[in-house]
């Protein structure tokens, strides 16, 4: 099991005014004209002078001359309010358009951050939990509506978070937290599906899916592919095959917390490991930071260009790998000398196979379970987690700032990504700090 346990922790698993549309055609992207409604600012957070937008999108057949642009935009109607008015240019991290937000997956690490973004920005936001007791004290739900469903349970979605006319956009932060089949494809598959029809059934606008970089390798049936891979592949699908509402597919590369949970133990002075390919080489990734993907998720109910669209995200660093990223901590630091132990990749080969063997030979799930958990590992160790275009970088803040602000204030204990450390571990570095 010590491949397993290295792994997890090594590797932690708008638009201008009326009369500029009109006089720049050019700018209008062909077929599509796009009205807002006018209604006002909640508690004017969202930095957007008095008012908000909510979209809606018309066909306009083709690249339009300004004339019908302005035709276009005078006879749109949008319900929600009598007069459609066209807004000012979408800012990323700023534009709200008013809309009801509804998270799903709302109490894991990213769909907090998100909650708590939508929040921030002037969203009346709803997360969507499984105990609204206990959920009722999460700070970063400050400000949203906490309401309690089964995402498991289409009946308790479509007469609670889903009633009909009390949804508009969708945020799905839903994901397996273990990764065997079984739940991958009861969480990142049905749990999420299930939500989908939801919104279509309560006639949302808009759904934005948090998927995954690593689903490309599903897609194109890679050997090491894993299963949570292929059920977020299938739920992307689902969502591209239905037209009832918009969508915007987010795949990040890495969150910050699973390339932190080395951390406390370098601090305590022992090396920081990872996984040798060989010839000098070991995994690279450019990670983002939670709540840089949380606004990028919450800029998606806006920005026009994400509309029907995939989006691979990385943060703003250019590729670390392993040894750098471990380098970078012990720096951080303060440490004289960056201790490294590199483990062979191969560990994992004989661990898979035996692990697989067993679980098929004696019918065990957790056995079989346990093979996949290994392949996670050895997967996050081989892969580059690495987005190469520009367009695919967002946000601010880089690991090292990363690395600095929880070198001061410590991180929250996660089990998935702080297993050299343990709960203890990191609670006592929080402790002298």
């Amino acid at each position: 099991m010590l491949a397993l346990t290295l792994a997890s922790a090594i590797t932690g698993f708008a638009a201008p005014s009326r009369s500029a549309l009109a006089s720049s055609p050019g700018n209008l992207v062909a077929g599509t004209v796009h009205a807002y409604a006018v209604r006002p600012c909640r508690e004017g957070r969202c930095g957007h002078a008095d008012v908000h937008m909510v979209e809606s999108w018309y066909d306009a057949g083709a690249r339009l001359g300004s004339s019908a642009v302005g035709a276009a935009a005078e006879s749109a109607t949008v319900a929600a309010a009598p007069t459609p008015a066209i807004v000012s240019d979408f800012v990323p991290g700023e534009t709200c358009t008013g809309e009801k937000v509804v998270v799903v997956g709302a109490t894991g690490y990213i769909g907090k951050a998100v909650v708590r973004e939508a929040v921030r920005r002037g969203y009346p936001t709803t997360a969507v939990v499984r105990d609204a007791a206990t959920a009722a004290a999460e700070p970063k739900f400050q400000g949203a509506s906490v309401v309690q469903a089964d995402v498991s349970e289409p009946s308790q979605l479509a007469s609670g978070p889903f009633a009909k006319g009390e949804v508009d956009v969708v945020i799905s932060c839903l994901a397996s937290r273990s990764g065997s089949k079984k739940d991958s494809f009861k969480i990142d598959y049905q749990a999420t599906l299930n939500c989908l029809e939801a919104a279509r059934a309560a006639g949302a606008r808009h759904f934005v899916m948090l998927s995954a970089f690593c689903v490309k390798s599903a897609e194109r049936n890679d050997k090491y592919a894993l299963q949570f891979q292929y059920a977020k592949k299938d739920m992307e699908a689902a969502l591209r095959a239905q037209d009832d509402v918009s969508y915007t597919i987010v795949r990040p590369t890495a969150f910050f917390k699973s390339v932190s949970g080395q951390v406390e133990v370098v601090n305590g002075g022992a090396p920081f490991v990872y996984f040798d390919l060989g010839g000098g080489k070991c995994a690279t990734c450019n990670p983002i930071s939670e709540p840089d993907l949380a606004a990028a998720l919450v800029d998606t109910i806006a920005d026009p260009s994400k509309k029907d669209a995939l989006w691979n995200l990385g943060g703003p660093d250019d590729g670390l790998s392993m040894r750098e990223q471990g380098e970078l901590v012990a720096d951080v630091l303060g440490k004289e000398e960056a201790k490294m132990l590199g483990v062979p990749i191969g560990i994992f080969e004989p661990i898979i196979n035996t692990l697989q063997w067993l679980g098929d030979t004696f019918k065990s799930e957790k056995l079989i379970d346990a093979a996949e958990f290994g392949r996670i590992g050895r997967y996050y160790a081989v892969v580059d987690m690495l987005t190469d275009d520009p367009a695919d970088k967002y946000g601010k803040t880089t690991l090292r700032a990363h690395y600095e602000r929880i070198a001061v204030e410590g991180q929250e204990y996660d089990p998935y990504t702080s297993v050299f450390g343990g709960k203890q571990k990191t609670e006592d570095y929080v402790g002298k700090k």
